[in-house]
């Protein structure tokens, strides 16, 4: 950990009888908080899994560390993970037996496609627009998020409208008479993947992440 690290190099600057000033503190601060963040940086874009997320917040990595305003929501998660209730996941896991789409015609339903073309939530996606402009890739929209609390506002009220109503249409379907016993057994694990995604979706700080020190 940054801190602890920090704490160290404290100890050895007592023990050579020195006493650094707060801002030499401080400066030390930084520059192990930015070694964390690289190393971080390293580890994260040689990982496999979750490609599109990462593919989108690397960019802007160091501004979505270390922002000051937004936290990810439940839904926001299934947005940028593109696990949650989406077609193509639902039929990757054997929740569905097609990945298409229950709100229009197309024949994959991605958190992709949720986000930025399915038009059964185009009066949501124009809000949306409106406040982070026509560019849906996750890249820009990441992008977006990351420069004012506003606009992080704007995604999260976005992802929250569009995917609880998703959420309400597969509860329904999951109800329904024929619906696979298999199906309702499974209430609640998202949620629980979710709890897992959030160290690296919501802000792990390098400063409190032993993930992110010391490497």
């Amino acid at each position: 950990m940054v801190l602890a690290a920090v704490f160290e190099w404290r100890g050895d600057q007592r023990s050579q009888d020195l006493r650094p000033a707060p801002r030499e503190v401080q400066a030390e601060r930084e520059r192990l908080d930015d070694l964390a963040l690289e190393s971080w940086a390293l580890r994260v874009a040689n990982t496999t899994a979750g490609r599109r997320t990462v593919t989108a917040i690397s960019p802007v990595l160091r501004e979505w560390v270390r922002r000051t305003h937004g936290r990810l929501t439940y839904r926001a998660t299934q947005i940028l993970s593109g696990h949650g209730c989406f077609g193509a996941f639902l039929c990757q896991i054997g929740r569905e037996e097609s990945a298409s789409c229950h709100h229009c015609s197309c024949d994959e339903d991605t958190a992709q496609h949720t986000l930025a073309t399915c038009p059964a939530w185009a009066r949501e996606r124009g809000v949306l627009v409106a406040a982070v402009g026509h560019d849906l890739t996750l890249r820009a929209v990441v992008a977006q998020m990351v420069e004012c609390k506003e606009k992080w506002q704007a995604v999260l009220t976005f992802c929250e409208t569009v995917v609880s109503q998703k959420e309400a249409a597969e509860r329904e379907r999951e109800a329904s008479a024929d619906a696979p016993t298999i199906r309702r057994r499974l209430t609640g694990r998202r949620r629980r993947q979710y709890n897992l995604l959030m160290p690296l979706l919501d802000g792990p700080r390098p400063t409190d992440s032993g993930e992110l020190a010391g490497r």
